[in-house]
């Protein structure tokens, strides 16, 4: 399961918060570790020595340009931050998020992605729109703002927990005829990146037939993103969705009728 869970740092400006991360994750048993548009060098002499042996993490790690090169693979990200600044989102505490990993793991290929923001600004509202989830560590209101690190080390130590549970579980084995729909689900979650190409598709359609203008957005995407996110359609319902915006667009292309 700690194998399936990415650790994602966008912006990042610190070279000694890069090696503390490192850290932290090997401390936990997580070695995926993704960086997004990184503005210090994860691989210098500062980072190495804050990695205090899990520098080979830091070795590991990859650089991309986007929250979606790094998530596209994943079938569920959660962002960290205190709350989206501009529409309620689904909110976890630590460890309901711990509880829900062995359940979001258990398919086929199945990863997750926990995105932490840049240590001055956090992460951006659009950053946090492309989340299924967003958790909140609940500190101390009146000292609230965590350490980069030390919010990693945080969400690493309840996905260890969730790992350590789920080990040692001796839950009764569950049958078929204990569950209407079949033990497994009959398609694998919907992709992140499935879901961006879904929402471009979608925004294109509601453009084409003038129900959404894009200079006066009133949130409409970031409300429709929020509804598809947080019914995690599968990799079917997602072709069904696209299926049926083509066939709009066709139907809009055509000459009118009689």
């Amino acid at each position: 399961m700690l194998d399936s869970i990415r650790i994602v740092l966008i912006g990042t400006s610190h070279p000694g918060n890069l090696g503390g991360t490192a850290r932290a994750m090997k401390n936990m048993g997580l070695a995926d570790l993704v960086l997004v548009a990184p503005r210090s060098e994860h691989r210098s002499a500062e980072a190495i020595s804050r990695a205090s042996g899990a520098d080979t993490i830091l070795a590991a790690a990859r650089c991309v340009e986007s929250l979606e090169d790094a998530v596209g693979d994943c079938s569920l990200v959660v962002g960290a931050s205190a709350r989206s600044r501009t529409l309620p989102w689904p909110m976890l505490t630590p460890r309901q998020l711990g509880e829900r990993l062995p359940s979001e793991l258990a398919g086929e290929g199945a990863r997750v992605a926990l995105v932490f923001g840049r240590e001055d600004s956090g992460l951006t509202n659009a950053e946090l729109q492309r989340c299924h989830a967003h958790v909140h560590i609940p500190s101390n209101p009146d000292f609230s703002s965590l350490n980069l690190v030390t919010a990693v080390q945080v969400l690493s130590y309840e996905c260890r927990l969730a790992w350590l549970a789920a080990e040692h579980s001796e839950a009764p084995e569950v049958t078929e005829q204990d569950q209407p729909f079949g033990v497994a689900w009959d398609n694998p979650p919907a992709s992140h990146a499935d879901l961006e190409r879904f929402f471009e598709h979608l925004e294109r359609v509601l453009i084409d037939v003038e129900f959404h203008d894009p200079a006066k957005p009133r949130h409409l995407m970031a409300r429709l993103r929020r509804l598809y996110l947080r019914a995690r359609p599968d990799q079917m319902e997602v072709n069904i969705l696209r299926g049926m915006l083509s066939a709009v667009q066709k139907r809009c292309s055509e000459p009118p009728r009689g």
